[in-house]
């Protein structure tokens, strides 16, 4: 085989190589922050402790595909047996994170730096509280539900305690995202090397 064909295809191969690791390591884009809403919210000072915070909203001003979410939760409050967590996309989607029975009831407080991820080992059901760590929501309401979506506008936490007697407050919310690598950058250098393969083996039984 001549010796710079042999050159090329070795740059072929380092290169689709290459690439592909680029493509799999997608980029991951993380927004929110710090709030501070009570859990419920109590609008008319009335120290009801049941029913609904106010929604924690997060605004994406871009537009782009969702490719994996995760959603981060920091929360103080007595009894977080009592917390209904959910999850709403811009497009009206909403996702239970979390929800318990009578016969699982448990004693705790707080979520500490708790992310919900489908790909998680554990499901919430199985972790204790504070939750510190990754746990796969509920199980038959995987984030995937929102895999493909435009990620633009507004996502929202809401949050319903089912009981009185306990209150607390929403400390951060984040929505972490990864990105799908574009393939384009992949096909265009491909274009260029096999011009260049072609051009080098002009008047060559080449490939």
């Amino acid at each position: 085989m001549d010796a710079g064909r042999e050159q090329w295809i070795v740059a072929i191969f380092a290169l689709v190589a290459g690439f592909t690791l680029v493509v799999s390591a997608s980029p991951v884009h993380i927004y929110g922050g710090d709030f501070n809403l009570r859990i419920p919210a109590d609008p008319n000072n009335t120290n009801t402790t049941k029913g609904w915070m106010d929604d924690a909203i997060i605004e994406i001003s871009d537009h782009f595909p969702i490719a994996d979410l995760d959603v981060g939760v920091s929360l103080t409050h007595s009894k977080v047996f009592d917390l209904q967590l959910y999850l709403q996309s811009p497009t009206g989607t909403r996702l239970c994170l979390n929800m318990y029975n009578f016969d699982e009831y448990f004693n705790g407080e707080n979520y500490t730096l708790t992310v919900f991820d489908d790909e998680a080992e554990l499901s919430i059901e199985q972790g204790q509280p504070p939750f510190t760590g990754r746990f796969r929501p509920e199980p038959g309401n995987l984030l995937s539900i929102f895999d493909g979506l435009d990620a633009y506008g507004s996502w929202r936490l809401q949050i319903y305690d089912a009981y009185f007697a306990d209150s607390g407050t929403l400390d951060r919310f984040e929505l972490i995202i990864t990105i799908p690598e574009p393939t384009t950058a992949l096909l265009l250098a491909l274009g260029v090397v096999l011009m260049h393969l072609r051009k080098s083996c002009l008047g060559i039984s080449c490939i």
